[in-house]
């Protein structure tokens, strides 16, 4: 009995279609397209934050007549200057005052207006989240006025605590509408077997909650304190006092007197050392920002 054995036949591959093909280059260019954009946003960001570190490090002279080049020696003398001299310390000082006074006070309401808001129905709650977020879409401007009398009828006009209010009324929308839709994607199981262990409301919102709530509170922490670190126009109206001038509030008067002394310098020195708690910030925490923004973003 003869038996007749196949040859295995190595397996073809598929022909690609025109078509398919220029899908496949057509995909090709987006990304490298994509790259080249980023690349170039990261070089207009990026190229001004370094030559304002290395004008920081020159001395005037050099900043006028070889703006492009590397200092011929570093002169760290015009930080202490700046630290010093133009009060940069002093309103750092103080803006770390008004914005950790007005951030610890944001997330503590906001978590927990956002928390009742998210899980416990009851009349009105569908109208007071809307206000809540159309409080996003009113322009600051518009309130300035009536704000700054409000304000200096109970005698908070100049102060840090007038100060941390305004801010923690300025956030507090963002915060309610970005943590309103996170605890929604919280599972009720865990809430509701701490209830059968007894557990009060409290104890459920701080021991459960807000723990699993952690990524949220992060990503809207550090997305407040950048809003607020850098807030310009509420201080200008509301902080008429040049003790307690904070950071945007001293840059701002510093590049006046700065400017007409001719102290380039020093003003680029005050600019590099009011640019580094954002930085540090933001390099610290970029991991959270991430996971934040993707687990509030899926039920």
């Amino acid at each position: 009995m003869t038996t007749t054995v196949d040859k295995a036949r190595p397996a073809r591959t598929p022909v690609r279609t025109a078509r398919e093909r220029r899908a496949g280059r057509g995909a090709g260019g987006g990304g490298r397209g994509a790259h080249l954009f980023l690349l170039a946003w990261a070089a207009v960001v990026t190229l001004p934050l370094l030559w304002a570190v290395v004008s920081s490090l020159k001395t005037d002279r050099e900043i006028l007549t070889s703006p492009w080049s590397l200092p011929a020696t570093p002169r760290l003398d015009n930080w202490s200057r700046a630290w010093n001299q133009a009060s940069i310390g002093d309103y750092l000082f103080n803006s770390a005052i008004v914005v950790g006074g007005a951030l610890v006070l944001t997330m503590l309401l906001g978590a927990t207006i956002s928390y009742a808001l998210a899980r416990y129905p009851f009349p009105g709650n569908r109208i007071l989240h809307l206000v809540f977020v159309a409080g996003l879409l009113f322009p600051v401007f518009l309130a300035l006025v009536p704000l700054f009398f409000v304000v200096r009828q109970l005698g908070l006009l100049g102060t840090y605590h007038g100060l941390i209010l305004v801010y923690t009324a300025y956030a507090l929308p963002f915060t309610v509408f970005f943590l309103h839709s996170f605890f929604r994607t919280l599972p009720s199981a865990i809430a509701e077997a701490a209830f059968l262990d007894g557990c009060s409301h409290w104890g459920v919102f701080f021991r459960v909650m807000l723990p699993l709530a952690r990524p949220g509170l992060v990503s809207i922490a550090i997305f407040n304190f950048l809003g607020l670190w850098n807030q310009y126009l509420l201080p200008l109206v509301l902080n008429p006092d040049p003790d307690r001038y904070v950071l945007a509030q001293g840059l701002a008067a510093l590049s006046v007197s700065q400017g007409y002394r001719s102290d380039w310098s020093g003003l680029f020195a005050g600019l590099t050392i009011a640019m580094v708690p954002v930085l540090a910030a933001y390099v610290l925490f970029q991991r959270q920002i991430r996971t934040g923004l993707t687990a509030g973003a899926v039920r």
